[in-house]
């Protein structure tokens, strides 16, 4: 806790003489609240590693292992029910908190550098900004790389020639015989027959070999994208994974509200990872499951360890849970917003036609987001 919460006596305490971060450090500050039912304890270890690891495993099962047959609708929910959860993650379960770590009326809002400016938005508009930049330089990096997203510039538009490859097409006035060698011999015609069936091939092999090259890249961006999601989710479930190690009386209130958050969290980062298409046979997916399964029974069983000294209300671990939530909400609410919701039923032209389909994905969409905004009323 802040040295400014050192000297305040609550027994003879003048106002006028002390500052706001006295008066808010001394509210913030407590102590450990461990009290045993250290079995308990463990039992929840045990089972939010085993409900949230499957939760995370069904949109990979369903969408990559053909002999699971899962309906089509099921598929769907999963996958857009998670999408809003992770959007009410970013807002409800980070952002909020944020604040009520280093906001501008906490103890750590009101002491020091802390004091001059509200840092949770900045520090969320910075991490939205870096993870945009991030996409943008990607895209654009393919489409330098790879010579695709050709636009046709202003002159083109209006005379309306195309041009591929730096090459004009002739318009509308131009007659093809002026372009042709028509007093060449069938000979020479053979030949140039010849060398145009050569540079045929070789286009079509360069072209695949882009296609595959851009998939490569595509991936790698996807991937990407999604390790920066799962290491603010990851994030967030260690913090609340070491609180309820060490939590109170509210143990009996948090742990049934924790098993569904990470569940919840766990469909979101399982149904996003089933969107990527990664490499036939790679095992990624499965670590990856695997990884956000493991995270929270592992915080948990730190904050065992630390039952009788570690303090969540504590200066420091208030500095630092609040700027680790405010980067994972500029990453999750880019994510959800982005490449969740607006390239899924914004961008895809390949998005369902079907207006049955459409609001089923929209309802799950928004039930995703209300439900993961109610549990915020307990953790």
């Amino acid at each position: 806790m802040s040295a400014s919460a050192s000297d305040f006596d609550p027994t003879s305490a003048n106002l006028t003489e002390l500052s706001q971060a006295q008066i808010a450090c001394y509210f913030a500050l407590s102590g450990n609240d461990y009290n045993g039912r250290l079995g308990e304890r463990i039992a929840a270890l045990f089972v939010i590693l085993i409900i949230s690891t499957l939760v995370t495993f069904f949109p990979v099962v369903a969408k990559r292992v053909k002999w699971v047959k899962i309906p089509l609708y099921v598929y769907l929910f999963a996958r857009y029910f998670g999408a809003g959860v992770i959007v009410a993650t970013a807002f409800i379960h980070l952002l909020d908190p944020a604040y009520g770590e280093i906001g501008p009326d906490t103890c750590v809002g009101l002491t020091g550098n802390w004091s001059v400016y509200s840092w949770p938005p900045a520090i969320v508009l910075l991490s939205v900004t870096v993870i945009f930049l991030m996409d943008v330089g990607a895209q654009r990096y393919v489409e330098m790389r790879y010579g695709c997203g050709e636009e046709q510039n202003l002159e083109d538009l209006v005379t309306g020639r195309s041009h591929h490859n730096g090459h004009h097409e002739p318009g509308p006035g131009i007659p093809a015989s002026a372009l042709d060698a028509s007093d060449m011999d069938v000979l020479r015609g053979q030949e140039i027959s010849k060398k145009d069936d050569d540079r045929t091939s070789e286009s079509a092999s360069y072209d695949d070999e882009k296609v595959q090259a851009m998939e490569t890249n595509a991936f790698r961006q996807q991937i990407a994208a999604f390790l920066i999601l799962e290491f603010g989710v990851i994030f967030h479930s260690v913090v609340i994974g070491m609180n309820l190690g060490v939590v109170g009386d509210e143990f009996s209130t948090l742990f049934p509200v924790l098993v569904f958050h990470q569940s919840f969290e766990g469909l979101g980062i399982g149904a996003r990872m089933s969107a990527i298409p990664f490499p036939r046979g790679s095992w990624l997916p499965w670590i990856l499951c695997t990884a956000y399964g493991l995270t929270t029974p592992i915080a948990i069983a730190i904050g065992l360890g630390l039952r009788t000294t570690y303090n969540p209300n504590s200066f420091t671990a208030n500095v630092v849970s609040g700027l680790f939530d405010s980067v994972s909400a500029g990453i999750l609410i880019y994510t959800g917003l982005v490449e969740l919701l607006a390239r899924d039923f914004l961008f895809d032209p390949l998005r369902t036609k079907d207006n049955k389909r459409l609001v089923f994905m929209l309802v799950c969409v928004i039930l995703g987001m209300a439900l993961m905004a109610l549990l915020g009323k307990w953790a």
